[in-house]
């Protein structure tokens, strides 16, 4: 199951209508807005498809500026990702490899200078082995 929160954006003196044709959507949950037309809500589906069929409908509803998915939450993604997390090694392999120079080793402790698209990507590729021996 997927849920994402959605921050959709109108005209403040269109604040009304978009909030009630988006209870009547059948689409999202409503939970909150703010006077300047920024209006928060949920959706959930089955999957990433569902989620943006849902997304489709909300940004067709009239007077909506944008919708804009802020955050999403995959339960089968991040059961995934846990078991990968806790089944892995607390020290990297490289710091076992008497071989490898300092100057080869590479820090990814840096945000502000790290691919995260890069790093996600490789992480969405690592899966854990049970019958292999972490050294």
């Amino acid at each position: 199951m997927n849920i994402s929160s959605i921050v959709v954006q109108c005209l403040p003196k269109w604040l009304d209508t978009v909030i009630s044709d988006l209870k009547a959507s059948g689409v999202c949950d409503y939970h909150m807005h703010d006077e300047k037309g920024r209006i928060i809500i949920t959706i959930e589906g089955e999957g990433v498809s569902e989620e943006l069929k849902k997304m489709t409908v909300i940004e067709a509803i009239p007077h909506v500026i944008a919708a804009d998915m802020q955050m999403a939450y995959s339960e089968d993604e991040l059961d995934a990702h846990m078991e990968v997390i806790n089944n892995a090694d607390v020290v990297p392999k490289m710091l076992h490899d008497d071989t490898l120079e300092p100057k080869d080793i590479v820090y990814n402790g840096d945000l502000k200078k790290k691919d995260l698209e890069s790093f996600a990507k490789t992480f969405d590729n690592t899966e854990y082995n049970p019958n292999k021996e972490n050294k």
